[in-house]
């Protein structure tokens, strides 16, 4: 692999991403190995993080692996100490772990508001919203002591459109960029940066299930006008600028990464669209 640029190389910093056991989060800790930085990663259970601890081998010789259940309250809180005395204190956070609604059988779950339970609008509000905010609230004093704080939220494109099926994910997707702004104002004289990125259909084992049927990934793909699935490299490169010195002057700000997505209609482009498969 080619050299990270300078502005780009995290040397010496200490970083810590959640969800880091498979897709964005794994490919996030994987690229922030490779600009140098310390890592913390966590995940629901330790083993979980073992394959990304394994693709790190050769680089960030410093790492913590930390297990936690982020539905749980006190979690958050946990996991950003126990990261923070790991590493000797934090200079990046990136927050990548979130969830959908599922099913009793843990699939995810895609289906109109009037049909879910509230238990399952419960549970993606913990894990979305209340547990972004818990690890800002742990991470404001070590973050005020770094000479290069960033903090990146994982949103989603699903935060800028209408996403029916997906409505507590999209909720909670939106008020994640909406705190973005406000922590971002609010802690800005202290020097730490809040950023948000909202990716769009990434090939991930969350997004599998509609991807292996080609009916309903053809027409997601007609819907955005690059006319491809993201990769988790795509989302890596983004999070890394945006933690890096090379974003210092950027503060408050959604980044898109979705092929236009949320373009207005393809940007006019006249994209055909083929029928939506969902309807009969």
């Amino acid at each position: 692999m080619a050299a990270v640029p300078a502005p780009f190389r995290l040397d010496g910093l200490r970083a810590l991403v959640t969800g880091a056991s498979r897709g964005i989060g794994q490919a996030v800790a994987a690229t922030f190995a490779e600009a140098g930085a310390e890592l913390a990663l966590s995940a629901r259970t330790t083993e979980a993080l073992k394959a990304t601890s394994d693709l790190l081998n050769g680089h960030s010789p410093q790492r913590v692996l930390i297990g936690a259940d982020l539905a749980e309250p006190s979690a958050a809180e946990q996991t950003v100490n126990e990261a923070a005395l790991a590493l000797g204190g934090l200079d990046i956070i990136v927050h990548n772990a979130g969830t959908l609604a599922q099913d009793d059988d843990g699939n995810p779950l895609i289906a109109p508001l009037h049909k879910t339970r509230q238990r399952d609008w419960n549970r993606v509000v913990a894990v979305n919203l209340n547990a972004t905010a818990a690890l800002a609230r742990a991470a404001h004093p070590h973050l005020e002591r770094s000479p290069h704080p960033s903090l990146v939220i994982m949103s989603s494109a699903a935060a800028l459109a209408g996403c029916p099926g997906m409505d507590a994910y999209a909720a909670t997707k939106a008020a994640q960029v909406s705190l973005t702004r406000s922590l971002a104002a609010g802690w800005a004289r202290t020097g730490i940066r809040v950023n948000a990125l909202c990716p769009g259909w990434v090939a991930t084992d969350m997004t599998a299930t509609v991807k292996s049927v080609p009916a309903i990934s053809d027409w997601l793909m007609a819907h955005v006008p690059l006319g491809r699935w993201g990769t988790t490299r795509d989302c890596a490169y983004a999070a890394l600028y945006l933690a890096s010195p090379a974003s210092a002057f950027m503060t408050g700000h959604a980044l898109v990464l979705d092929g236009g997505l949320t373009v207005a209609d393809g940007g006019l482009a006249g994209i055909p669209k083929p029928p939506s498969p969902f309807v009969s």
